[in-house]
């Protein structure tokens, strides 16, 4: 049975490197009055916290961020989260590397879409990504939006802009694309830097 506790607060402890050696002692420090359990994403994305308590002091050493910190780290390490990230109708799960994150399962069923991610899979070919990038240039107020085209140097279209904050973010762009000179067409006279990366935790055979 499911029940409610809003007593709980879920924290999330963001290392200070992917292995950080602060597991084992906030692990002893936790004991029985919170949940500490790893991110099952990715060792870069730290910890998931439930406590009663407040989560700083049970961190030794730790420092208190805000909600924009946990964005930006996770759009810096490529992990896209929720429907902002994610569009229904949009988002498939292997250009979203959600197989790299513990989000797919190649043995259970069943799912929508279930036949065409395990044929995908199997085939082994993906020819788009979902890549952490990071902006360079004079920024929009409201933002780079949704589906904006990401472009190579001759004007061909890589990929689209699909979410971010400040000068980070995630695109889906073709993995051909990526270490050459990419960009965003903000007006006319005007455009934005885009440097795609791929993250060190993805398997070696991706990179």
């Amino acid at each position: 049975m499911v029940e409610p506790h809003p007593e709980l607060h879920v924290w999330a402890v963001l290392p200070s490197t992917p292995q950080a050696p602060e597991a084992v002692p906030l692990q002893e420090r936790v004991g029985a009055t919170a949940i500490l359990t790893r991110d099952p994403r990715t060792s870069h994305m730290g910890w998931r916290l439930l406590t009663q308590d407040h989560g700083p002091a049970l961190v030794p050493g730790g420092q208190l961020g805000d909600l924009q910190d946990y964005h930006t780290h996770r759009y810096q390490q490529g992990i896209p989260e929720g429907v902002h990230d994610l569009p229904p109708g949009l988002a498939l799960p292997l250009e979203s590397n959600l197989a790299f994150m513990n989000g797919v399962s190649f043995t259970k069923g069943c799912y929508i879409g279930q036949e065409l991610t395990a044929r995908t899979h199997h085939m082994g070919v993906i020819r788009k990504r979902l890549f952490p990038v990071r902006l360079k240039g004079c920024l929009p107020t409201s933002g780079i939006g949704l589906g904006t085209l990401v472009l190579t140097t001759t004007g061909q279209v890589a990929g689209k802009f699909r979410a971010g904050q400040g000068d980070v973010g995630l695109a889906l762009l073709r993995s051909d694309t990526i270490k050459g000179p990419l960009h965003i067409r903000i007006s006319e006279n005007h455009q934005v830097a885009v440097t795609a990366s791929v993250p060190d935790w993805w398997p070696i055979a991706t990179k």
